[in-house]
């Protein structure tokens, strides 16, 4: 599972790119604050993610990465850290968050799976992008308001939350996680079908990035290098 990843490019770069995107009476609202590079996004984080605003306005904004948790997992549990990757859309838990108001883009610029490949060091993080450059592309997320205690010290909180889908693995990931992927998108008739189509017809993005786009940029490192 894609537990950590980077977006290292800026605001600007996000608006412009989603630019797009929009219809001619469309507008993105940026509400999130100062937005340093991220070059390592670890679970619980909080990172951006793009969603539905008021009215025909799309919105820039942040949130905590982490679903909640199905209720079987959490027996004995005190807190609920969250679930940060969705394979499994036909579950009741998921199918409630897979609405339009509910869908979001989430903006990186690389992202990380432990090697699974033979002989390879333990614990030895591999790096994909769309490229070397890291040019930005998007997951295919779900949000939330959550209320729950995350964490013991902070007690219980209602925050934003958000996941990403993910498929089987495409021909550049499966040597290294062999089971699965996140759900990129890089075109912008992706980005509208998913933040605006219907739930049957957005879930036909839920399929591995076509092989020979993603690279190996980064190897052995928690954090993205470039």
């Amino acid at each position: 599972m894609c537990n950590l990843y980077s977006q290292t490019k800026s605001q600007d770069a996000m608006r412009q790119l989603f630019q797009d995107m929009p219809e001619p009476d469309e507008e993105l609202i940026d509400t999130a604050g100062n937005l340093p590079p991220s070059p390592a996004i670890f679970p619980d984080y909080s990172a951006p993610i793009i969603c539905r605003g008021e009215g025909k306005t799309w919105q820039l904004t942040t949130s905590r990465w982490g679903m909640p948790t199905p209720p079987v997992y959490l027996k004995n549990r005190r807190t609920d850290s969250g679930v940060t990757n969705i394979r499994n859309i036909g579950s009741s838990h998921w199918w409630r968050w897979l609405g339009i108001e509910h869908r979001c883009l989430v903006p990186f610029t690389s992202f990380s799976e432990l090697d699974g490949r033979p002989g390879a060091p333990r614990n030895h993080p591999v790096w994909f992008a769309v490229g070397p450059k890291r040019p930005l592309a998007f997951f295919a997320g779900i949000r939330a308001e959550w209320t729950a205690v995350r964490k013991l010290k902070e007690g219980e909180i209602t925050t934003e939350v958000f996941g990403f889908l993910t498929c089987a693995a495409n021909a550049e990931v499966k040597p290294v996680h062999r089971d699965a992927m996140p759900v990129i998108l890089t075109k912008p008739e992706e980005w509208r079908t998913w933040l605006t189509a219907d739930t049957a017809e957005a879930l036909k993005l839920q399929r591995p990035l076509p092989d020979g786009i993603l690279q190996i940029v980064a190897e052995g490192e928690r954090a993205d290098p470039a």
